[in-house]
């Protein structure tokens, strides 16, 4: 076995996500680490330095309001969404390499430093498994620790099923995702631009975990799963008793999809905020940083929390 296999770049970078960034050489990485710091604070109690860009935060973003396909289950790139809505596309991703596909890294709304969650429907369509929620819960917990918002980006259907992962504990490592959401108290703000499935939805700064600000696009969907796998479990005796199975099954997803295919049965119960057209996405996540700029948030007096382990 040679050195590079055993703890070289790939296995730091790529499988173990024992670190963050790679570089070329020493230049380069000293300029990821003035670039890291810019984003950061000088410590837990200051905000982290604003930007300093002449920006237009009214203007509507044309470009977000068609990358959603029309297929439910078509793939798209979450980095071009990211880039299009926060200042200048000036994206700095933690873990590229690692667990891809979950999103975490650094940007700025309204020349607000941020952190940014996401899933990559590009690859394995946004589950989420193991790896993704330990680096979920990392950079989340780091955000927390030094008062960074937190803004999510949710388009996932489930969580990955599977005998590895059961066996590896994807039960305990997805709730230390839930723990580090639920547990942050900075600024929590959610667009959901397509899924958000079962327990994985709820898990995704929802407002069950304190969420402060979530919301949809009309693409949105909450639900307990896609419809297809909702009918053939909800009206399995239903489908099997019909004379034409396939035709009554493609009626029922057809009428599931109406009913439930949106965000806006959600959104009657106060789990959505606002239903927003993709091109204000910038402009309603600026809105919301302002409005919780002066957050204070506590959590119950305690010797520590429980933390999933």
């Amino acid at each position: 076995m040679t050195h590079e296999v055993l703890g070289g770049y790939e296995a730091h970078i790529v499988k173990s996500g024992v670190a963050h960034f790679g570089s070329e050489n020493d230049e380069e990485c000293l300029a990821s680490v003035r670039r890291l710091l810019s984003f950061l604070p000088s410590n837990n109690s200051e905000d982290a330095p604003l930007g300093t860009h002449e920006l237009d935060i009214q203007s509507p973003v044309e470009e977000l309001r068609n990358l959603i396909p029309e297929g439910a289950n078509q793939a798209y790139d979450m980095k071009e969404i990211i880039r299009l809505a926060i200042d200048s596309g000036d994206f700095m991703e933690v873990h590229e390499h690692h667990a891809t596909n979950i999103i975490v890294g650094f940007a700025r709304f309204g020349n607000q430093s941020v952190g940014i969650v996401a899933q990559q429907p590009l690859q394995m369509s946004g589950v989420l498994d193991i790896d993704a929620s330990l680096k979920g819960a990392r950079f989340v917990r780091f955000c927390d620790a030094f008062n960074i918002p937190l803004v999510t980006f949710v388009d996932v259907p489930g969580f990955m099923p599977g005998t590895h992962q059961e066996y590896a504990g994807i039960i305990k490592h997805g709730a230390k995702l839930i723990y580090a959401y639920a547990e942050a108290t900075v600024p929590k703000i959610s667009v959901l631009t397509r899924k958000a499935y079962g327990g994985a939805y709820i898990v995704m700064s929802s407002k069950h975990l304190r969420g402060d600000i979530n919301l949809a696009w009309p693409t949105g969907e909450v639900a307990v799963m896609g419809p297809e796998g909702a009918v053939n479990i909800v009206y399995r005796e239903a489908i099997q008793k019909a004379e034409n199975p396939e035709e009554e099954r493609a009626r029922l997803v057809k009428e599931y999809s109406e009913q439930f295919s949106n965000p806006y049965v959600a959104s009657s119960r106060g789990y959505i905020d606002d239903v927003i057209d993709p091109t204000e996405t910038r402009s309603k996540i600026i809105q919301a940083l302002a409005m919780l700029r002066d957050k204070r948030d506590t959590l119950p007096a305690k010797k520590h929390g429980n933390i999933p382990l």
